[in-house]
């Protein structure tokens, strides 16, 4: 079963409560910057173990030091609850 689409309301609402995320279309964005290439990987390699443990995956791009994570769940659409739900555990460890 889909989990459903927000509305544009219910995503105004959810990114209140994560300032560090920006709407980028159908997409919640984080753009994050570490001191090398090393930490950005320890980083991005915690991300995939809560992906993993959730079954919902960002898309992930590595620059060097800089991570970029676009959140949207494509099956859907669109935003639902499961994209704020992995935004904000992923900002639970940063």
């Amino acid at each position: 079963m889909k989990t459903p689409k927000l509305n544009q309301q219910e995503i105004a609402e959810r990114l209140q409560g994560l300032p560090e995320w920006k709407l980028e279309g159908e997409e919640i964005v984080r753009k994050l910057e570490f001191k090398d290439f090393v930490e950005s990987m320890k980083f991005v390699n915690k991300v995939a173990e809560i992906a993993e443990a959730t079954q919902h995956h960002p898309d992930i791009t590595i620059n060097w030091n800089k991570v970029t994570l676009s959140l949207t769940t494509h099956d859907s659409g669109g935003l639902t609850k499961n994209d704020f739900d992995l935004a904000a555990k992923i900002d639970q460890f940063i």
